[in-house]
């Protein structure tokens, strides 16, 4: 049976980074999506994970635990809070696994600071925000949120509705965002290891947009997942997602 994590708080560029450690070995950066937070993981197979790595599991800025004193939330920033994380808990370099916002956030510091990473496994991250994921954006609202919606995001974020209601509104904003385009030079960039998964039901980024990331990542490889959506590693899938992933990282 596993251990229950070590949870510490971190301040890290204003805010009260909330993070999870667990497992043995090297470590292992695992992270959640938009609206999401760490306890996600215990549906993406995080045992499986913890028995060959250090797992280091966050809630992003102003997600879960963590607090978000600038009331803003960008790809951009995430990125330089995830460097600001690795350097509190003292580690220089690791391998890591991000889903949607948590592969844009690594792409950020993939091209930023590439001897960071090792090797990465990308879910359903994008190099920029097409045209069909800016429209559902834009239809993100708190106001017409069903209880049950609420009574979820209560149970996942604990600073009250003020706090869920910034991360609706946060979604929203990135239909407008300029913070998050990647090309060709940028991609070229990156040095880690990369592992590309994608749905090719994705109803946010079409399959075009990995198949875009694995042709500019140096070396990168490219795991479509048929008649799958956005962020298809939970539950079911979390298994085989697993025995991929922790293949390709070892």
């Amino acid at each position: 049976m596993a251990r229950d994590p070590l949870r510490k708080t971190l301040r890290v560029n204003g805010a009260e980074l909330y993070v999870e450690l667990s497992g043995s070995g090297e470590p292992l950066l695992l992270l959640h999506g938009m609206g999401g937070c760490a306890q996600d993981w215990q549906y993406a197979a995080r045992e499986s994970f913890e028995s060959h790595y250090r797992c280091i599991v966050p809630d992003a800025r102003g997600h879960g635990h963590s607090t978000n004193p600038l009331a803003l939330v960008t790809h951009r920033q995430l990125g330089l809070d995830l460097r600001g994380l690795l350097d509190a808990l003292d580690v220089p370099r690791c391998k890591a696994v991000g889903l949607s916002m948590g592969g844009n956030t690594l792409l950020h510091l993939a091209t930023a600071e590439p001897e960071r990473l090792e090797a990465m496994v990308l879910v359903s991250a994008a190099p920029y925000f097409p045209e069909q994921a800016r429209a559902l954006m834009r239809t993100v609202s708190p106001d017409d949120r069903s209880p049950e919606e609420w009574r979820t995001m209560r149970a996942r974020h604990v600073h009250g509705d003020a706090q869920i209601r910034a991360l609706f509104e946060a979604q929203r904003d990135l239909a407008q965002s300029t913070d998050h385009v990647f090309g060709a030079a940028e991609l070229g960039r990156i040095t880690a290891r990369t592992l590309v998964v994608y749905g090719d039901r994705d109803p946010l980024y079409p399959v075009e947009l990995g198949v875009e990331l694995h042709r500019h990542i140096p070396g990168s490889a490219l795991w479509v997942q048929p008649n799958a959506g956005h962020g298809a590693i939970f539950l079911e899938a979390a298994e085989p997602f697993a025995r991929a992933a922790l293949a390709f990282l070892g």
